[in-house]
């Protein structure tokens, strides 16, 4: 799952509408996700939806639009599970769109284990970031739990002692691009919006 529903107030424009050079960043996204081995990829869509199906390619993925966006990361991520309804799917990654340095192989990491009831979190420098990992019989309560900009942290601060942690320092760069100057260093744009389209 692919949170890239965010309106990226602090950048200048939404997380999804991100390019490095002319590729999207949510397109790179679902190429790292492909390249790892995930069969079916949905990315949750909010702010500049329309504009973002313009501009990327999503015919990989299942496109589900959260128009609850402005709430936070939670409703997303509630958008992002109600889309999983087929019941051979045991557990989802989750990454949001805004890191551009993740790897497949942190997500291969992350998702070496892809049970039921597995949490798994990547770690950077000893601290917890994405991609996460979220087996199907935790689900219910991350959707029940999930509010505003914290998403999934309350129930994960509720099951600390059933989370794995998994180091992905060697492997991945855990920055979230959320400053103007962390766009310019990944060499990212936001590109113009268009008004009335």
């Amino acid at each position: 799952m692919i949170i890239a529903a965010g309106g990226g107030r602090r950048i200048g424009g939404p997380e999804a509408l991100l390019h490095q050079g002319e590729k999207p960043l949510v397109n790179q996204m679902i190429d790292t996700m492909t390249e790892a081995g995930c069969e079916r990829i949905v990315v949750v869509l909010g702010a500049a939806a329309d504009q973002v199906r313009e501009t990327a390619d999503l015919t990989r993925a299942t496109v589900v639009v959260n128009r609850a966006w402005g709430t936070g990361v939670g409703s997303s991520i509630r958008a992002g599970l109600s889309a999983l309804d087929d019941d051979g799917i045991e557990a989802v990654v989750v990454v949001p769109v805004d890191m551009p340095g993740l790897t497949a192989a942190a997500v291969r990491r992350v998702t070496a284990l892809p049970y039921p009831d597995v949490l798994v979190c990547a770690t950077y420098a000893g601290l917890r970031g994405y991609p996460m990992l979220f087996g199907r019989r935790h689900w219910s309560g991350i959707a029940t739990l999930a509010s505003a900009d914290v998403g999934a942290r309350p129930y994960l601060l509720a099951h600390k002692d059933q989370i794995v942690d998994i180091a992905c320092d060697s492997v991945a760069d855990g920055s979230r691009v959320d400053t103007p100057e962390l766009m310019a260093l990944y060499g990212l744009t936001v590109p113009p919006q268009r008004v009335g389209v």
